[in-house]
């Protein structure tokens, strides 16, 4: 179980605002620009002023961010708004919005800088192959137990704690810390290639049948 799986009822909740931006015009793709400006901005604000105290801002604009996430794909869903550019952008911008925002934690904790770094490549790993899924005709993976959800719950907390005890950023011994989080990023590439393949053998197996 990972928090992705709890998406169904924060969409529940999400649903009135939805349609109240609908009724105003907005689009998916203004939702997802928005998200990634926000997450760019916030992640620029970091790497300028890395304080641990500044740190406290990033639960609050990751919740947000998925929060955003959650709204553009119900409207492209639900309000017939989706599209080639849509699915470029949603993409994209997740991959590009998740350096922008966790590549602060590499300057704040220079004790796990290269650690840090294996994460956002493993971060971008876990997406790329989410989406090649589709490629051999496996659904679009969202596998964890380090999705994306996970990923800003893990780092929303980090920050957290480091805002409120900034004294955190100064221990030798953060890095194991990052270890962790880099075993489990590739505990989800292998299943997220483990399931696609999985999946698609069912498929293939399926038409065989069909036929």
């Amino acid at each position: 179980m990972t928090i992705y799986d709890l998406k169904p009822k924060f969409q529940s909740l999400l649903r009135p605002y939805v349609e109240q931006l609908f009724t105003k015009g907005i689009t998916a793709n203004q939702v997802t620009l928005s998200a990634l400006l926000l997450s760019i901005a916030v992640g620029g604000l970091l790497l300028l002023y890395p304080f641990p105290r500044l740190f406290l801002l990033l639960p609050f604009v990751l919740f947000f961010r998925m929060a955003l996430n959650a709204i553009d794909g119900m409207l492209a869903r639900e309000h017939n708004q989706k599209s080639a550019l849509g699915a470029i952008l949603n993409e994209a911008s997740d991959v590009i919005s998740d350096i922008a925002l966790y590549l602060p934690f590499a300057f704040i904790f220079p004790q796990a800088y290269w650690w840090i770094m294996l994460a956002l490549f493993l971060m971008i790993m876990t997406e790329f192959l989410g989406v090649l899924a589709q490629t051999i005709h496996a659904s679009r993976r969202y596998d964890g137990p380090m999705g994306k959800s996970d990923r800003a719950f893990i780092f929303g907390a980090i920050a957290f704690f480091i805002g409120l005890f900034p004294s955190l950023t100064l221990s030798d011994n953060t890095h194991y810390l990052f270890i962790i989080i880099n075993l489990l990023l590739l505990l989800t590439c292998y299943h997220r290639i483990h399931r696609a393949l999985k999946e698609a053998t069912m498929t293939d197996k399926d038409k065989d049948t069909s036929l």
